[in-house]
């Protein structure tokens, strides 16, 4: 699958924005807050129904107008395919596929698999759990619909049990339908835990040799599932802990609490990792999410790559540019030098300055 063209309106700095893509690697340069990353968020809104930035529709159309528009044209097996996305200020997102409206925005995912790689995904290593959840959280639902099923009612009964149990404190006789809530989220939990420790166990086919080659043979990674509880353990912890969680007013057992190790020659590199070592780390993670969505979607995704070159050292650098010569790639930096300097092929290439776009 590639992206052919984007057509943006009303979308951040941009009034008015139609731009063609190569199938190959796109440059996308400018100084610093003129817009590059605008346009990596407007293609993973397509792509995930959210921005990468966890910003809300309202903010994203432009401050002086009510609604913006996004719309991607794939291409994909031959066929050409439109997403039309309709952000306004005061309602839900409308999003149609070829003009067939959507009756729900997660009927997008998995259209089109993008991967996002950002300074800030560097940090999730050493960053907490929460940062480490969403990583795992993202993939997934972009791959498996029926994880975003299990996760979106998991969530809203955690939400709706923690009400419930602020509520108490004033009436203690509501005790009685927190059992209703807890048969729910033991449901929903138990196939959040299976199914991200399926993940880990796929991902940890793929990341072993691609860190083994960026460490230069010197590490053997491992990522390691550290569930908050076992899905068979989790009915009796959640009712033991009833009284604990009536007096914090939350529900602190499931796996909204769960983390991920990453084990490096057998040292937990989130706490005793150098930064070299937690930066190559996250650089084979995003290189395995790739590997990963080619086996379990037969096609390749969208790498988006959001001014990052300029956090990695030469080695790093060259090491990803190589990994990425047959994925259609869309590159945000402030200057050509990297690109240059290691004589890498590209594709297109536009300036950006100030909400527009010109190609070089």
């Amino acid at each position: 699958m590639v992206i052919k063209s984007l057509e943006l309106s009303n979308f951040r700095n941009y009034a008015l924005l139609d731009m063609s893509f190569d199938k190959g690697t796109n440059i996308l340069y400018g100084d610093n807050a003129q817009g590059k990353t605008n346009i990596l968020e407007a293609i993973y809104l397509c792509a995930t129904t959210k921005s990468h930035r966890g910003t809300k529709d309202r903010d994203i159309v432009n401050f002086e107008e009510e609604e913006a528009h996004i719309r991607t044209y794939l291409e994909k097996d031959g066929d050409e395919i439109k997403i039309d996305m309709h952000l306004r200020k005061n309602k839900t997102k409308g999003i149609a596929i070829d003009g067939r409206k959507l009756k729900k925005a997660t009927e997008l995912l998995g259209l089109m698999n993008v991967v996002f790689f950002s300074p800030e995904d560097l940090g999730i290593i050493k960053n907490g759990p929460s940062e480490r959840r969403r990583f795992v959280d993202m993939e997934l639902c972009q791959l498996d619909p029926m994880y975003l099923h299990n996760l979106n009612n998991y969530n809203k009964i955690v939400n709706q049990r923690n009400r419930l149990l602020k509520d108490m404190y004033m009436n203690p006789s509501l005790k009685g339908t927190l059992d209703v809530w807890d048969i729910q989220l033991v449901e929903f939990g138990k196939k959040i835990i299976a199914r991200r420790a399926a993940f880990v166990e796929q991902l940890n086919g793929i990341i072993s040799c691609i860190h083994d080659s960026l460490s230069g043979g010197r590490e053997q990674l491992v990522i390691s599932y550290e569930p908050d509880i076992s899905g068979e353990d989790f009915e009796k912890k959640l009712r033991a802990g009833q009284e604990r969680d009536i007096r914090l007013k939350q529900t602190t057992v499931g796996p909204h609490r769960d983390d991920f190790a990453f084990i490096a020659n057998d040292i937990d590199i989130r706490k005793f990792g150098s930064q070299g070592q937690q930066r190559t780390a996250a650089l084979s993670l995003k290189l395995s999410e790739i590997e990963l969505v080619k086996k379990m979607t037969n096609d390749t995704p969208i790498l988006l790559l959001d001014d990052v070159l300029s956090e990695l050292d030469s080695s790093r650098q060259n090491y990803l540019l190589n990994s990425i010569g047959n994925i259609q790639t869309i590159i945000t930096c402030t200057g050509l030098d990297e690109f240059i300097n290691n004589r890498f092929e590209i594709n297109k290439v536009f300036k950006v300055t100030s909400g527009t776009i010109s190609a070089v």
